[in-house]
């Protein structure tokens, strides 16, 4: 089987948002090879399928985080709806092409990948805890060495640190009314 799309692109439309990593139902529709209104409507038709730890919709302020746009002259008139990894499981059911199952292997390696990676995060982060107390327990004075190894664990732990958000640019942002 040919590789469609690669995982690192997958990776990327893979959002957390309320505690789940989601897709859009956009991001899916595109990598399907389908419409979004056709990909929701076979959501529609088949909603027993689809509970609400599968799917939602994303509120106003989700929208506007995630930059979507939506308009009343063209474009989305309703909030996009997102799909957990479960959601997207059910979709391979619910399109029933050669497409579809082909990037929904894909998909599902996609989120296994990351679910290692922040597995790894959490390993290592408490490897370094473990260390950092050890070092920290010693009623030795502090040597030169112990000054290094404090620094190095000053700076891992800056490199673990989720990084901030940067500021939101407010330039000829008007409230909706």
């Amino acid at each position: 089987m040919k590789k469609l799309i690669p995982q690192e692109v997958i990776e990327n439309k893979i959002y957390l948002i309320r505690g789940h990593k989601v897709m859009l139902d956009k991001d899916l529709a595109s990598l399907y090879g389908v419409e979004t209104k056709n990909l929701n409507l076979q959501v529609r038709r088949n909603s027993k399928r689809f509970p609400r730890d599968f799917m939602f919709q994303v509120t106003k302020e989700e929208n506007l985080r995630l930059q979507i746009a939506t308009s009343s002259y063209g474009g989305r008139r309703y909030l996009p709806y997102v799909f957990t990894e479960q959601g997207v499981a059910m979709l391979s059911s619910v399109l029933n092409s050669e497409r579809a199952i082909e990037v929904n292997i894909t998909i599902m390696r996609a989120f296994v990948r990351l679910r290692e990676i922040l597995l790894a995060h959490k390993d290592l982060a408490a490897k370094i805890a473990a260390l950092e107390l050890k070092y920290k327990n010693h009623d030795m004075k502090f040597s030169e060495y112990d000054k290094h190894i404090t620094a190095i664990f000053e700076a891992i732990k800056r490199l673990m640190a989720p990084s901030p958000e940067p500021p939101k640019r407010r330039i000829g942002f008007r409230p909706a009314r």
